[in-house]
């Protein structure tokens, strides 16, 4: 930690050791948000400056269980929040507003193009042969129960749905630079609508929401606020934009039908497949990231011309110190998003072997900037569910305890991840419960690749507190005192059949494969020389005793009344509450018009 910059570093100034002060960074960061949330005065560049130094200095330490690409997504997003933000409460806007938010588009594109590229560069057999959707909605990590319908669907349906996926992430972001707006509406409507799909078959915490928020980048200030023209110019306008919009979708729809060989058979339903090999599309993509990077560059500079005109022909400018004001802040504001577009183009480039091993030498000074500045996450390389998982079904890791080392043995349940075959699947989003994303990464490896197993055993072990609030307390069967002995088996999960629904309450089948890791028992010699040599967690350690008494009952305090409740049901009580908030504060405003 003392080498990684966080604001950790101030917990012995605050008389706090760092447990406390992660429930303080946590907290002032739940606090910002939610005040940006419900009042405009707070959505100001010194508040997104500093929600993102405080996710960044949590991320610094989170190790492990801060690894996922939604956490550096935050982090990107979070950073372009503070170019994309005015710069204090009611200023009135600067001409390079609309750079900014093309920052925004740029790293939609870039997510979502990038998403779509990975899940064929791969070469997984399952995406090419098209039937991911029939794994996927068994084998992702935390299943909401419409998944368990989704998996049920017709093959073909899912087959199709899978074809949709890839179209939508790899042939529509393009769109999203048209000079077309119906073009971008219709697009920012197909994002949206996968986004929703995804958000009601899978927990994927606050991933799916944010990218939610990153579409709204598509649309413009007409979109909400509708001008209506009778004018005939205007009539002709919007139907030749209708026009190009039928053209280009279209155009979309017959690429779609050629490439991916759709086809309508005797039964009424569709078939589809892959007409490309991978070496084709290898050749096709060296060109499209060409292309794409092109794309950025020249929708980029076209977003420049309307900030100069703004700066030096409009009439709200007519004082030289005015002008010189804009002209200054424009100018950093264009140079700061110039400079991290420039450096997105090493992740960028990198989707194409062929195109990065070609470019590398024009790439290099790129490259250098990008790695000086790679530990700030300001740019990343996307890519979810390059390999799909579970083709054999799903695999679990079982823990399990017991006093004597001849059983019985008894389960430990988590809150979220499958276990007992009968639990109902649950709704999380946008909460991530991180312990149950992390054992089912373990599942797809070896406790020897996962050491952090290792201290999970043990703290089961000696009945850590804080370690079994994190699982399933009401079905604890060690409840009392921990066990003796602990140990973990590897199983297969699959969903119950469709026809199975009317005689059994089980979601899930199980098969036990086999062990896991080995009977531990809290005064294992190889158990304790790991955790004390290698992990370093039972050395004995400076602790930084607790001054600051009042700070810190209050935060033992809110985590027990916190812990009290489904963090679930808290973030969208949250949300309920600011909402209300919003809502009586419009309506306020608008009886005081009256």
């Amino acid at each position: 930690m003392k080498q990684k910059p966080t604001f950790l570093w101030f917990a012995p100034y605050l008389g706090l050791n760092v447990d406390y002060m992660l429930d303080v960074l946590s907290l002032l960061g739940a606090i910002l948000s939610f005040a940006g949330f419900v009042s405009q005065k707070f959505c100001i560049a010194p508040v997104f400056a500093g929600l993102w130094s405080l996710y960044y200095s949590l991320y610094q330490i989170g190790q492990t269980f801060m690894l996922f690409q939604w956490d550096v997504l935050l982090l990107e997003v979070g950073f372009l929040c503070i170019f994309v933000a005015p710069l204090w409460y009611a200023y009135r806007g600067n001409p390079s507003d609309d750079v900014t938010l093309w920052a925004v588009r740029w790293l939609l594109f870039r997510l979502l193009f990038s998403s779509g590229v990975v899940k064929l560069t791969a070469g997984c057999p399952v995406w090419w042969k098209l039937d991911a959707l029939n794994i996927h909605f068994e084998s992702q990590c935390i299943p909401t129960a419409l998944a368990w319908y989704a998996h049920h669907l017709p093959t073909w349906l899912l087959r199709l749905s899978t074809v949709a996926i890839n179209v939508i992430e790899l042939a529509i972001p393009f769109l999203f630079f048209f000079p077309n707006r119906k073009v971008r509406i219709i697009a920012f409507y197909l994002q949206v609508f996968l986004q929703i799909c995804t958000i009601a078959t899978g927990n994927y915490n606050f991933f799916n929401f944010l990218m939610i928020c990153l579409c709204i980048s598509l649309l413009d200030d007409q979109f909400f606020y509708k001008r209506k023209s009778k004018n005939n110019k205007s009539r002709i306008r919007n139907y030749l934009s209708t026009l190009i919009t039928i053209l280009v979708y279209g155009g979309v729809m017959y690429g779609t039908y050629i490439y991916y060989g759709l086809k309508i058979i005797d039964n009424w339903t569709i078939e589809s497949n892959i007409t490309f090999t991978q070496e084709e599309f290898g050749y096709i993509l060296y060109h499209v990231v060409a292309f794409s990077i092109y794309i950025g560059l020249v929708s980029f500079a076209l977003t420049l011309v309307p900030m100069i005109i703004s700066i030096f022909y409009t009439k709200e400018m007519h004082k030289l110190t005015d002008k010189l004001t804009a002209t200054l802040l424009a100018l950093v504001y264009v140079l700061s998003i110039a400079c991290i577009f420039a450096i997105s183009i090493v992740p960028h480039s990198s989707l194409s072997k062929t195109f990065n091993s070609t470019m590398i030498n024009h790439l290099t000074p790129l490259t250098r900037l990008h790695s000086k500045v790679d530990h700030l996450h300001i740019t990343n390389r996307y890519g979810l569910f390059s390999r799909m998982t579970g083709i054999d079904g799903r695999p679990e890791i079982v823990i399990e305890g017991s006093d004597n080392i001849e059983g019985p043995w008894k389960e430990y349940e988590f809150l979220y991840k499958p276990g007992n075959v009968n639990n109902s699947l649950p709704f999380v989003a946008p909460h991530q419960p991180r312990l149950d994303w992390q054992m089912w990464f373990a599942a797809l490896g070896t406790y020897q690749q996962n050491p952090w197993l290792m201290s999970l055993a043990y703290r089961l072990l000696t009945g850590q507190p804080e370690v079994l609030a994190l699982m399933n307390t009401v079905e604890n069967p060690f409840r009392d005192r921990p066990p003796k002995y602990v140990r973990a088996s590897l199983y297969h999960y699959h969903y119950t059949s469709w026809s199975q629904t009317s005689n059994t309450r089980a979601w899930w089948t199980r098969e036990r494969i086999g062990e896991y890791f080995p009977t531990f028992s809290q005064n294992h010699s190889p158990l304790i020389e790991f955790l004390t040599k290698t992990m370093k967690i039972l050395q004995e350690k400076p602790s930084f005793k607790v001054t600051n008494e009042p700070l810190k009952l209050i935060l033992d305090n809110l985590r027990s009344l916190v812990s009290k409740v489904e963090p679930s049901l808290i973030l969208w009580s949250v949300f309920t509450a600011g909402c209300a908030i919003i809502i009586t504060g419009y309506s306020n405003s608008v009886s005081k018009k009256k």
